[in-house]
């Protein structure tokens, strides 16, 4: 990959995601960096491509979570520095690939770099989604009760990745496949979920 190019997005790109919840935080940016490299294997794909379709990913957040992938898409869009390392028909796919991220997305992603950041995009461990559904719900309220964040919770993961949930996964993957299967698993004991909710994110005290 292009090393002037990834200096770019480290020294650049990457402080925005100071300004989002812990949800969507740097540390979640460098996994999706991550698992999207990994979904490469095997694809013809450019790299850099898809190393920057994550880097950008999330960078709306902070303005406005509700239409983040569109506001994202533009932020990318107007780096002129990007038009330095791709053509024109690249950078289009690329923008076209962070709009089509989202989990809730209604239509297929329109190419394979699209498919791939929306893939990475998915957690992979029941701990990872119980830490980013508490962090995104305390991001404006703290105080919000115990019960109300752990019926927030189950409802949100369990419409996302319960049986028929809206979350797609378009690259084939055992890990992905793993946790699905777990997640599933936990969800059928609302019980239990409580339980490993309250250990996960160390809220014991809350009442």
């Amino acid at each position: 990959m292009n090393i002037i190019l990834l200096s770019h997005i480290k020294k650049h790109i990457f402080p925005i995601y100071d300004k989002n919840d812990n949800a969507h935080n740097l540390e979640h940016i460098k996994y999706v960096i991550k698992r999207s490299i990994e979904l490469c294997d095997g694809l013809d794909v450019n790299l850099d491509m898809v190393y920057v379709t994550a880097a950008y990913h999330d960078c709306g957040c902070y303005i406005n979570r509700e239409n983040h992938e569109i506001i994202a898409a533009k932020i990318f869009s107007k780096d002129e520095t990007i038009k330095k390392y791709f053509s024109s028909e690249q950078i289009k796919v690329i923008k076209e690939a962070i709009e089509d991220h989202r989990a809730s997305l209604e239509y297929e992603p329109r190419s394979i770099y699209g498919k791939i950041v929306s893939s990475a995009d998915r957690n992979t461990s029941v701990e990872m989604s119980l830490k980013r559904s508490h962090d995104f719900q305390i991001k404006d309220n703290a105080n919000k009760p115990l019960d109300v964040l752990v019926k927030n919770s189950y409802q949100k993961l369990n419409n996302k990745f319960g049986m028929g949930g809206y979350t797609k996964m378009y690259i084939k993957d055992q890990l992905y496949e793993n946790y699905l299967k777990e997640m599933r698993s936990l969800l059928n004991d609302k019980n239990e979920f409580k339980k490993v909710y309250i250990k996960v994110n160390n809220i014991k005290m809350l009442k």
